[in-house]
């Protein structure tokens, strides 16, 4: 139920039409005009997080539903049902004994696919690696070995909310939250609501998620100090921005998000670079992107494409893993489209589907953008038909 190969615009006339609503009804309910809803559904013009979450609630379903959960690749259910059995068993350890170097090479090795966004890598390894470091952790009872588990539950909760797999991404950031807590850990903690807040932000619940994010870096700026608190709480600014500019109310959001900004900016001073703790990533890089994406989100795509054209943003953007490269892109050309430039719009998005094919498939904002161009361009276009080949994605 929900799994949808539609992209969000269409699949919200689906989702309305199932219902038996006018678009005149829809509007009204998302408090949102007829004419936007048309333009959305048509393909028109790209369906914005803020406006899916207005059209989730209004049709009474969830924003994963909106925006479509995409199902398991052929061949990976055995997988997601071993996962799932694995995350079911987070208090029940096998007794095996389970070394710490092979511990230590399977976390490198899920991080390297997690970074590389090898989607399909990462759920075959995650079952059993969930299962031995639960194991070693019953077993040494240390810090760093529930710190490990709760690493293991990020990635859980980061393939899951990339699917929209939302019950499992909600159950894996309880787990990953209930693993940090079996031994104090303050960064741990940090990076664990950071993760809760993001399954508010996939909900469409953007003012709790701010809540658990303010909550948070309250509790960080308190029990951390140097490097680590700037890591942790410029971490946590990141996911307050965004949550910050998919508010409805625009005003509120650009005064939050602002606040975010500031404090990101200053936090990532203090790191210096883009450094890598616990599968995240924070510094300069990754705060220009997020802002380029916040900017984008209170509907200001000429302040993002400033942010994507300033000095060395280029550089540093290069410097991040593909996990922030391909979102990015798909962001640049976004903005570009929202200010008419359909040709630069379809060149960001052939460099999102370069740089991460897999993430770039399941993406929800990159096959609507696809979607938005592939309406607006003549079906001849030479790229849109490249782009149309190596995505699968039909003009």
């Amino acid at each position: 139920m929900g799994t949808s190969t539609l992209a969000p615009g269409a699949n919200v006339a689906a989702l309305r039409h199932a219902r038996g609503l006018s678009q005149a009804a829809l509007a009204r309910r998302a408090a949102i005009s007829v004419s936007l809803l048309s333009k959305a559904e048509v393909g028109a013009r790209a369906l914005t997080p803020t406006t899916a979450a207005a059209l989730a609630r209004a049709l009474g379903v969830t924003m994963a539903e909106v925006l479509g959960r995409t199902p398991p690749s052929r061949g990976n259910e055995a997988l997601l049902y071993e996962l799932r059995s694995a995350v079911r068993d987070y208090d029940r350890p096998r007794g095996t004994r389970v070394e710490a170097d092979r511990i230590s090479a399977a976390l490198a090795r899920a991080d390297t696919l997690r970074n590389d966004v090898d989607i399909a890598g990462l759920l075959v390894v995650l079952p059993q690696l969930l299962r031995d470091v639960t194991d070693h952790a019953f077993a040494e009872n240390t810090s760093e070995s529930w710190m490990a588990v709760a690493n293991v539950y990020s990635s859980v909760y980061w393939i899951s909310a990339r699917h929209r797999w939302m019950d499992l991404a909600e159950l894996a950031v309880t787990r990953q939250r209930w693993a940090v807590r079996q031994k104090p850990n303050p960064l741990g903690e940090a990076i664990a609501a950071r993760d809760r807040a993001g399954a508010y932000l996939n909900g469409g619940d953007f003012e709790g998620g701010l809540h658990i994010v303010e909550r948070a870096i309250a509790r960080a700026q308190t029990q951390l100090s140097g490097p680590q608190r700037a890591f942790a709480v410029g971490m946590l600014d990141l996911r307050g921005m965004t949550l910050a500019g998919r508010l409805h109310d625009k005003r509120e959001g650009q005064r939050a998000a602002e606040r975010h900004i500031r404090s990101a900016r200053e936090a990532a001073q203090v790191v210096g670079e883009d450094v890598r703790c616990h599968s995240m990533i924070f510094g300069p890089g990754n705060t220009a992107t997020h802002e380029l994406a916040t900017r984008l989100d209170l509907g200001r795509p000429d302040e993002a494409l400033r942010v994507a054209g300033s000095a060395h943003f280029a550089e540093v953007l290069a410097g991040l893993p593909p996990t922030r490269i391909s979102p990015t892109h798909i962001n640049i050309a976004r903005a570009r489209l929202d200010l008419g430039d359909r040709d630069g719009a379809l060149d960001d998005l052939t460099t999102a589907w370069r740089t991460a094919p897999q993430m770039a498939r399941i993406h929800p904002m990159g096959r609507e953008i696809f979607r938005v161009v592939a309406s607006l361009h003549r079906r001849s276009n030479a790229k849109l038909m490249a782009l149309s080949r190596m995505s699968g994605l039909a003009v």
